[in-house]
């Protein structure tokens, strides 16, 4: 430990005394960080493949928590991210407050779940400690890791038996326990915790909202669920035949013997060497990443997600607080294939991603989505060079199903079942003239990250007014509350079916693809993609057996 411990913050814990650190270096304010802290035992050796385990108690003990500990293994981050250390001893969690804020200041919380297609990412991709201090109100930020991969998620019978699907959600769950226990120490109120998520985050809030049962209240009183909703992509039962012949290839790639009882495969997986897990369970993923049908993936296992989340949003069985939620306008670029040309591929792709797609449903979407290449004046006529003539066609329709429309049916079911609020937002500041407003760009601007806010003084503010809009939410429930940096900002109405408004951020705002700037944020009737979204929630049944 540092010989400037006597300087460092410190807060006790049932578990031990953690030793943080405070940092300064391009921040508006210091910021007191507690990273790599241990909120279960490792899963490792036995613990493989079992639920978590709370850390006992030992309140001797110091733990230094200066930086953040291993990300779960899985794939590396997309090209030009930093280097990460794995492990699977990778279940600790990360708080950040205000410098010095006191024990039992019972400021607001904010949990980050990080995303990432269950197969990648980890809680150091969000700079949670700039979102703080870009705050000029106070609160708690926590940020951590859960596993991922097969490592995570191993759809299965043989997991199911033994009960130990959907692990990932379920080390999502005891770290909100951890918070409800703990937060109190770094001066939270575990009575005021909003989750915010990104992609697989968001998913993962979406399944924890259609957690319901009668009489339990959440661990969470608020949510931000960002690029993602429990009915997002495809969330099968546990014994579809996709997510069986991914758990074969597995086997497979691990060298299990195709005799082997099932009552002897998981002390089998327990028993392989970390190189030969990680490597098979990335084979796998690679092999099925081109069709988009991901291995790895939550699924129905009657527990942590119930019953199909169609269902849930129709029985009116689900958490109703408040919610904040959106999509990006080109959420399909990082995934589709940028170099489609032929109309027959478009087909193809989702024939394969869909089969219970029939041909009079395959119609229907070829009339949504013109071909260019048959239609002079479809919308999606590409004009950009280095693509194929397909590729702003199938990025559109990829995007409306596994994102847009699912945002929006969130927003719809929500907003037409309670009077908690829904707040929609789109963000559409497009960061490259081939990407557009991508997956995941609004991250770096909720937090303020240099990266983006010191590229010019309007995407500053653009940044600074996604960072009040949800740090007001955090704190107050209503993004309008707060003033913060852009007291200005336009006021952001709720969403309703009769009157739908969305808050699209950047939507004026050229600079990064050529253009002039614009203001930050702008209120508008939402109704981009509106009939698009309408025939995806059609289809979503198709997605969910």
């Amino acid at each position: 430990m540092s010989d400037q411990a006597s300087d460092r913050p410190k807060v006790q814990l049932p578990q031990g005394l953690v030793v943080g650190l405070t940092l300064k270096d391009g921040l508006p304010r210091a910021v007191d960080a507690f990273r790599g802290v241990p909120y279960c035992l490792p899963p490792t050796g036995d613990r493989r493949f079992r639920a978590a385990a709370k850390v006992p108690d030992s309140p001797d003990s110091v733990i230094e928590a200066s930086a953040y500990g291993p990300a779960a293994p899985g794939k590396p981050l997309l090209a030009g991210g930093p280097k990460l250390e794995y492990s699977e001893d990778c279940l600790t969690a990360n708080v950040f407050r205000h410098q010095g804020v006191k024990e039992n200041a019972l400021l607001p919380v904010a949990l980050y779940i990080h995303g990432g297609a269950f197969n990648r990412g980890t809680a150091s991709m969000h700079n949670t400690a700039s979102m703080i201090a870009n705050s000029e109100e106070p609160f708690i930020a926590v940020s951590f890791n859960y596993r991922i991969g097969a490592l995570g998620f191993l759809p299965s019978t043989v997991a199911a038996k033994e009960g130990v699907l959907n692990l990932g959600l379920k080390d999502q769950i005891v770290m909100m326990e951890w918070v409800r226990d703990n937060v109190k120490s770094f001066g939270g109120d575990p009575n005021n915790v909003t989750l915010i998520g990104l992609s697989a985050g968001a998913h993962s809030i979406g399944h924890h909202l259609m957690n319901f049962k009668e009489g339990e209240a959440p661990l969470y009183h608020r949510v931000v669920i960002e690029s993602g909703a429990p009915t997002s992509r495809a969330v099968r039962p546990y014994d579809a035949p996709i997510h069986a012949q991914q758990f074969q290839d597995f086997l497979q790639e691990l060298g299990c013997p195709k005799d082997t009882p099932e009552d002897k495969i998981l002390p089998f997986l327990r028993s392989v060497s970390y190189d030969a897990i990680t490597a098979a369970q990335t084979k796998v993923f690679d092999a099925y990443n081109p069709s988009l049908r991901w291995a790895w993936q939550p699924v129905i296992d009657g527990d942590t997600i119930p019953r199909p989340p169609l269902e849930t949003w129709k029985s009116g069985k689900w958490h109703k607080i408040p919610i904040m939620t959106g999509f990006c306008r080109n959420e399909g670029s990082l995934y589709v294939d940028k170099q489609m040309s032929k109309p027959e591929q478009f087909t193809s792709f989702f024939a394969e991603l869909l089969p219970l797609l029939n041909e009079s449903e395959i119609k229907t979407l070829e009339d949504l989505y013109p071909d260019p290449s048959k239609d002079a004046n479809s919308y999606y006529k590409e004009t950009r060079e280095g693509v194929g003539a397909q590729y702003k066609r199938v990025e559109a329709a990829y995007a409306n199903y596994a994102y847009v429309a699912p945002v929006r049916q969130t927003a719809e079911f929500a907003s037409a079942a309670s009077d908690a609020p829904v707040y929609l937002y789109q963000w559409a500041l497009e960061s490259g003239v081939i990407d557009g407003a991508r997956h995941g760009d609004n991250m770096k601007y909720e937090t303020v990250d240099p990266s983006v806010a010191d590229r010019s003084e309007s995407l500053k503010l653009t940044a600074q007014t996604t960072n009040d809009y949800i740090v007001s939410f955090v704190i107050t429930g209503d993004p309008n509350a707060v003033k913060g940096a852009n007291p200005n900002r336009p006021v952001w109405e709720r969403y309703r079916s009769d009157a739908p408004k969305a808050i699209a951020f950047g939507v004026e705002n050229k600079e990064l693809v050529g253009g002039a700037s614009g203001p930050p944020a702008a209120l508008l009737d939402d109704t981009w993609m509106k009939e698009e979204s309408v025939f995806w929630w059609s289809k979503v049944e198709l997605s969910q057996q």
